[in-house]
């Protein structure tokens, strides 16, 4: 069976299971001709088909990053797609390859911070985690930390308990100060005490 003939859509299946499988697959062999074929098609005429060959390919990334991190710039294109499912599909794919290729997550940066504004929860928890990852390296940090801060300060409330949480390891330094100020100005925003608990942990955490 091709590549194609096995995504849920082609196989009438209304789960993702096909989908998983297959990206189970080719990552494990490790078959960049699979990937190849999957890029190819990011552009298929068929709605359902697009959305298929996205995320076989970030649940490849998810496993082998390494087999996806070439294609950042055809991810980067897809986040000025109208089709929302493909504009948060690239934002996940980029989101496992920033270790993988830095320079092309780092540059996709302007671009991914005006598409979380508009975006989703899932396309937004996807830059947060994007951002964290860059800020991990030194080479990156002093510009990327900043563009986390204002994420903290901007997100919905629900949300930054696992922002913080996920962000300790990189709040470190000079940035350090700033974070806590910017925790310590939303702890009224919680409706549930169970989150600003969870923050007020972190602020602990950060001394």
């Amino acid at each position: 069976m091709t590549v194609m003939s096995r995504l849920a859509s082609s196989m009438g299946r209304r789960n993702e299971v096909p989908n998983q499988e297959l990206a189970i697959e080719i990552a494990a062999n490790a078959d960049g001709n699979a990937v190849a074929e999957l890029i190819e098609n990011l552009d298929h005429k068929s709605k359902d088909v697009r959305h298929d060959c996205m995320k076989v390919l970030y649940e490849i990334g998810e496993r082998q990053p390494s087999l996806i991190a070439a294609h950042a710039t055809q991810f980067a294109a897809l986040l000025d797609s109208k089709d929302n499912r493909m504009q948060w599909g690239a934002m996940t794919a980029l989101n496992t390859i920033v270790l993988e290729n830095p320079e092309a997550a780092f540059a996709a940066v302007p671009k991914l911070a005006a598409v979380a504004d508009k975006g989703s929860v899932i396309t937004r928890d996807n830059f947060v985690a994007i951002l964290i990852k860059l800020s991990g390296i030194p080479a990156y940090a002093d510009q990327t930390l900043p563009l986390l801060n204002e994420q903290m300060l901007s997100c919905p409330s629900n949300q930054l308990p696992m922002y913080a949480e996920n962000a300790l390891p990189v709040l470190e330094g000079a940035h350090k100060a700033t974070f806590v100020k910017t925790l310590i100005s939303r702890l009224g925003d919680f409706e549930k005490e169970s989150k600003r608990k969870r923050v007020e942990k972190v602020l602990k955490r950060l001394g």
